[in-house]
């Protein structure tokens, strides 16, 4: 069972980025997924989660309206589309399957001008 994270970078604060979440060594269409994240010097945080075949999603009340979480079941991935970034947006972002339970190894988002 494996998550790998991409899609991190340094980005300026009102920018956007799309975090993905490639999964393997499970049936990832039969299990809902999340994103969380975790500040300097905060505990980790939950962001958002979908279903297995992504027909609800929720949201942190930090985060919604700006974010937006999606799958590609054909893909065995997860997406995380951020937008207007915030300097407090700055974190790890991991992505988790609650039901197995794995954590991939996170992305650095830095929100900085």
């Amino acid at each position: 069972v494996q998550l790998v994270e991409s899609g991190g970078g340094l980005v300026q604060p009102g920018g956007s980025l799309r975090l993905s979440c490639a999964a393997s060594g499970f049936t990832f269409r039969s299990y809902g997924m999340s994103w969380y994240r975790q500040a300097p010097g905060k505990e980790r945080e939950w962001v958002a989660s979908i279903t297995s075949a992504g027909g609800s999603t929720t949201y942190a009340d930090s985060v919604k309206g700006r974010f937006t979480i999606s799958r590609d079941n054909a893909k065995n991935t997860v997406y995380l589309q951020i937008h207007s970034l915030k300097r407090e947006d700055t974190a790890v972002y991991y992505c988790f399957a609650p039901s197995l339970p794995k954590w991939g190894q996170g992305t650095q988002v830095t929100v900085s001008s």
